[in-house]
């Protein structure tokens, strides 16, 4: 990182910490009352940044918190977050999965630590892992629509904001206060566990630590490995070597064909730990940590594909399974002041990380990628003046990034980002007025091949709710306009990616992505009903888009950046229902819906990778002390693919879940059990790069317990 971009980024991290010792932040005390406790507040529905906790541009909002989030804990964030609505995962592998977002991935959706972004490498590649455990997370917040404005221009898909208690938000009422969670699930042999202590150190000083450790095997699946299509393909390979009379490679494809019971290669194994400590008074707070992240995981094979490094090695032979070995470090900072006047608060977030992941063939060393970057963000947030309010933000973003091996497919490159914000809100009575706008510079180089480019983004939203007197219900519309740079990844690609087993080509003219976007939306929330329901639309100018070719490379699919016009459509529901109470329990119905549909432009055909209509349905048996659940999720079949790409099947799963709190729900304890699959069916999700031949897990009998004191 070059001396001028440290200094610039430190000025940004230390200009407002001076005075966080001598004013109050009382916002940010409200919102962090009682969540020291993960297992007291699974009702608790918390937005990080006050200032838009009630904004109706928010209304793309789901968490996820207390047992349902530990009941869907899973090795990477994407898997644990599918049963909300809208979102599907990427699922390279069970050790790679980052969230999809009404049909956006990669760097359309930016994953976030308590508002800051992770800085790893997950957003380059679906094959690099998201260097966040949900194992240490205590809430995880999804915002899709305009409210992703605060968070970045680029993220046109949206955020997924993970909160740990790394940097303590209250003081604890006990000298010692323990988290701790571990579980088992079957399909992998998935054994995990994570725990944390807060310690107050004094009346207004608190530190905490937390580490967490999963090991799996290799996923279980029904039947065979290869889908269909594929499996038929490479019979079909198998039987014309036969006729040539090579029979130890017929031999070889047979094998691969018949693959089944599980997945090769996808065994992982992951351990976190961190710490910090923050100062909190009648003034304000200050915190700061550090964090630890470390994983090993598994790439599965691509059929068919084999892969050389250059012309010379053509009698190249395979040197042995793929596997990525990943190392983050990482320093975190928070704070804040309550300033009076016309601005109430002035708060401030602040990331460094240290990135590099080895991707290894067999025991060799194919390709290290580090990563190091820095992320601050500082916000003023304004008074309540006869029902306006609002925040004015600032954020920047330095990262260098750099490839070292026979397959840097990226050459070294460096990405300066900075950006202004603004999201305000006017109080009409039954109606509400909100609007939002961001600014962004991001230049990207790459001096070994001399690229230097510039892009000025301008993004900016506007929404109308109307809520009726004394009712629940409360609709808007939003409109939006986003603007995105191209990412170095699809600028500047250029070679063979051995974890992806594809050739990757950018495009270094690509100019900037440009989408209208629309919102109706519509809210019932009552004791007993909550219903939410959202149509959108995405019109792009310049998207931007990678799709396989014809073409072949060092024996490796060519997968190539287009930038073309393109449109996105589509709805989320969502539905809780109490029909019933009898027993002290309290019968819940609840159901998800989501469908995109994406297609390019003048007769372009599909946008790869879009995910088809998905329905989930539920109910609920609810006491303070047990929870029962059964449900079904259905996914229709996608046959609206691009050229190369290939169908999905549809699947239907069913799953039951159980949580027992033997000592009440402020006891401390719960114990969890699930089924997940529960009928073994075979099931893949076509939003990911790799579902040909990496199909979801069968059935999954999964065991849990958590504890609070």
């Amino acid at each position: 990182m070059s001396h001028r971009r440290f200094l610039i980024s430190a000025a940004i991290l230390t200009l407002p910490a001076a005075p966080a010792f001598a004013q109050k932040d009382a916002a940010a005390e409200q919102r962090s009352s009682g969540l020291s406790d993960d297992f007291h507040n699974d009702d608790m529905i918390v937005v990080t940044a006050p200032y838009v906790e009630q904004l109706d541009i928010l209304a793309g909002t789901s968490v996820l918190s207390g047992d349902q989030l530990a009941e869907d804990l899973r090795g990477q964030i994407g898997d644990s977050l599918t049963g909300l609505p809208g979102v599907s995962s990427t699922s390279f592998a069970p050790g790679s999965s980052r969230p999809v977002l009404r049909g956006f991935q990669g760097p359309r959706v930016r994953v976030l630590t308590d508002g800051i972004g992770s800085l790893d490498a997950s957003n380059t590649s679906v094959d690099h892992a998201v260097t966040i455990d949900p194992l240490t997370a205590q809430r995880v917040e999804v915002l899709r629509g305009p409210a992703v404005l605060l968070f970045g221009g680029d993220a046109i898909g949206g955020a997924v904001n993970v909160i740990d208690k790394r940097i303590p938000r209250d003081i604890p009422d006990d000298a010692v206060h323990l988290d701790a969670i571990g579980g088992y699930g079957s399909a992998a042999d998935d054994w995990s566990i994570a725990g944390s202590v807060d310690v107050p150190l004094t009346s207004k000083l608190v530190m905490h630590a937390d580490g967490s450790f999963r090991d799996t095997g290799d996923v279980n699946i029904p039947g065979y490995v290869l889908a269909p299509a594929l499996r038929a393909e490479v019979l079909a390979q198998a039987a014309e070597e036969t006729e040539e009379g090579h029979l130890e490679e017929a031999e070889e494809l047979t094998e691969t064909a018949n693959q089944s019971g599980r997945i090769a290669n996808t065994a992982s194994r992951t351990q976190t730990a961190g710490a910090g400590i923050a100062y909190i008074d009648d003034g304000g707070n200050l915190g700061f940590s550090v964090s630890y992240y470390d994983t090993n995981y598994g790439v599965p094979a691509r059929p068919g594909t084999e892969h050389a490094h250059g012309e010379e090695e053509e009698d190249h032979e395979e040197e042995g399974p793929v596997t990525i070995g990943l190392k983050q470090y990482r320093a975190d900072l928070r704070g804040g002041v309550n300033m009076g006047g016309f601005f109430e608060a002035l708060n401030f977030r602040a990331g460094y990380s240290d990135y590099e992941h080895t991707e290894f063939e067999g025991d060799e060393i194919g390709t290290v990628f580090s990563v190091s970057g820095i992320e601050a963000r500082a916000e003023l947030v304004q008074a309540d003046h006869d029902g306006w309010r609002g925040v004015i933000g600032t954020q920047v973003l330095v990262r260098d990034f750099n490839a070292i091996g026979a397959e840097a497919f990226v050459p070294k490159n460096s990405l300066e980002s900075w950006a202004l914000f603004t999201v305000q809100e006017v109080d009409l009575g039954n109606w509400e007025v909100e609007g939002a706008m961001r600014v962004e510079q991001t230049d990207i180089s790459a001096n070994s091949i001399g690229f230097d480019r510039s892009f000025n983004t301008l993004s900016g939203a506007i929404g109308l709710a109307y809520a009726p007197d004394a009712s629940a219900l409360k609709v808007g519309a939003n409109i939006s306009r986003s603007e995105r740079a191209p990412s170095a990844e699809e600028l500047l690609s250029d070679g063979p990616h051995i974890a992806t087993q594809a050739y990757e080509i950018g495009n270094p003219d690509f100019t900037t992505e440009k989408s209208w976007g629309g919102e109706l939306y519509a809210r019932w929330d009552s004791n007993d009903v909550q219903l939410s329901a959202t149509a959108y639309a995405n019109f792009f100018d310049d998207y931007i888009f990678e799709t396989e070719t014809a073409a072949e490379e060092d024996g490796l699919p060519v997968f190539e950046y287009f930038q073309r016009d393109a449109t996105y459509y589509g709805f989320e529901a969502s539905a809780s229902v109490v029909f019933a109470r009898a027993g002290g329990f309290d019968f819940i119905a609840d159901g998800v819906a989501d469908y995109v549909r994406a297609k390019i432009n003048n007769g372009g055909g599909a946008v790869p990778r879009i995910p088809p209509l998905r329905l989930l349905g539920g109910i609920k048996a609810h006491s303070d002390n047990l929870d029962l659940r059964a449900e079904v999720e259905w996914s229709d079949s996608q046959k609206k693919v691009t050229t190369f790409e290939t169908p999905t099947e549809g699947f239907t799963m069913v799953n039951a879940t159980a949580a027992w709190r033997p000592f009440g729900k402020d006891g401390g304890v719960t114990l969890l059990a699930s089924a997940n699959n529960i009928f073994d069916v075979s099931a893949r999700r076509h939003a990911s790069f790799t579902k040909d031949y990496v199909p979801l897990s069968g059935r999954d009998i999964r065991v849990s317990a958590k504890f609070s004191f």
